[in-house]
């Protein structure tokens, strides 16, 4: 990294907007912006072209900055140059993002990764407290995203995409994304308020929702702890097995739904103590990642440390 290099944008690309974040080195965001995308999928231009046009205009108002991350809601080629399979935004599959980014900013660099893996940069270069070199982190929130750090790297598997943990088969050979991501929280809380309406309280008739979910659960709700003891319990498992196979210590929780994880900790706790032989159970360490709704933007900046760019 230059000496000169002080600011840079970070990109949290989200299936409708763009959280766009102006940020130090040393991880304070200096300035915030939303973008809304949804006139762009329908656009004669297409929305990969619109997304290059977008970031023109936010490299106008900051002219200090020469590297930019951007965080893709996805799969992306391993030399990252492309993505790949976007599934809220299929306008980018296959869409030459960084070679368009760079023919029309040519004094600018670029750094593109997965939204997940971003965020687990993120942790690892601005998060509080102890953060370790190897660490596999877990995002929960409208799916499951996930990521392993290895030596301070982005873990990338053969061809660039590793560690999609929402994807791993779980109970009744359903995906972990289905049946811990949001909807599928939601479903477990609505056949709980079904199951036991005499213990739902304020839950009955109401509008189900994550936030409602963790509001209850604090003010000691019996269905929404029972919720999250059940979604506690899916998710542990596959945290043994991804354990098993990457042989880590450490594991760190964020996205949205981590907002109740000192509900799921007890119960994730306990099954891979359980489950896991005294090798791994040893120094295994379970936390909360440290940079909350800030995660996506501060990730996509932190991208721009990991290398030269192209």
């Amino acid at each position: 990294m230059k000496s000169t290099d002080t600011q840079f944008l970070g990109v949290d690309v989200g299936g409708t907007h763009l959280k766009i974040g102006l940020v130090d080195k040393e991880g304070n965001i200096l300035d915030f912006q939303k973008e809304d995308t949804t006139p762009y999928r329908d656009h004669p231009d297409g929305f990969g072209t619109c997304f290059v046009d977008i970031i023109g205009k936010y490299l106008e108002k900051y002219p200090a900055v020469e590297k930019v991350g951007i965080g893709l809601p996805g799969m992306i080629t391993k030399d990252r140059l492309t993505p790949l399979e976007i599934p809220a935004i299929p306008g980018l599959n296959n869409f030459p993002l960084k070679t368009s980014l760079l023919e029309k900013y040519s004094n600018h660099q670029f750094f593109l990764e997965n939204d997940a893996a971003a965020a687990a940069i993120g942790e690892f270069y601005f998060g509080k407290g102890e953060v370790s070199d190897n660490f596999l982190f877990i995002t929960m929130g409208t799916g499951i995203g996930s990521a392993l750090v290895l030596d301070g790297e982005v873990f990338k598997g053969s061809r660039g995409n590793a560690l999609e943990m929402g994807h791993m088969l779980s109970r009744g050979n359903a995906g972990l994304e289905t049946l811990v991501g949001r909807n599928g929280i939601l479903r477990i809380m609505d056949n709980l308020v079904s199951a036991y309406p005499e213990k739902a309280g304020e839950l009955v008739g109401k509008e189900l929702g994550t936030h409602l979910l963790v509001d209850t659960a604090k003010a000691g709700n019996e269905v929404s702890l029972m919720v999250f003891k059940e979604v506690a319990e899916i998710l542990s498992e596959a945290i043994v097995s991804t354990i098993r196979i990457v042989d880590v210590t450490d594991v760190y929780f964020g996205g949205g739904i981590s907002a109740g994880l000192e509900f799921m900790m007890p119960t994730i706790e306990y099954n891979t103590r359980k489950y896991l032989t005294p090798y791994y159970v040893k120094d295994l360490k379970l936390k909360k990642a440290t940079l909350e709704n800030n995660a996506g933007t501060l990730g996509a900046a932190a991208l721009c440390f990991m290398g030269s760019g192209l």
